[in-house]
């Protein structure tokens, strides 16, 4: 079975692993901790998406980003609580938190609506329709 794991370099590990610790996932402890440490969660995957509706992202961007079940409401909470400013923004797919780690790369964690999905879904195809 494969896994996916993107690999973020960073300036500062500890810094990188509390952030993205505070976010949810879960330390899995390794040797070489000063350079290297592996952060988990319940479940992996890749998103592929449509630059032209991605509001702005042009083809060949990379996003770091987590979908969840969890309530938004409370990673902001969490979030805060750990001392991260974030930004709610609403998407083609629902609502998404971005938040910028230690590097300064913005991070989207995301809730995905399936009505906002068909409703996004409907409208492009009537735009493609008209083209």
């Amino acid at each position: 079975m494969l896994t996916v794991l993107p690999i973020r370099y960073v300036a500062d590990v500890e810094a990188s692993r509390d952030f993205y610790a505070g976010l949810g996932l879960a330390v899995r402890q390794e040797p070489g901790a000063a350079v290297w440490v592996r952060l988990t969660a319940a479940a992996g995957a890749v998103g592929v998406h449509a630059a032209a509706v991605s509001q702005g992202r042009p083809p060949g961007t990379t996003e770091l980003g987590f979908a969840t079940d969890e309530p938004l409401e409370e990673v902001a909470q969490r979030l805060a609580r750990n001392g991260y400013p974030y930004e709610l923004v609403e998407e083609n797919f629902g609502l998404s938190i971005r938040v910028t780690d230690p590097d300064g790369v913005v991070v989207q964690i995301q809730r995905i609506d399936p009505d906002t999905v068909r409703r996004s879904a409907a409208a492009v195809a009537v735009a493609d329709d008209s083209a």
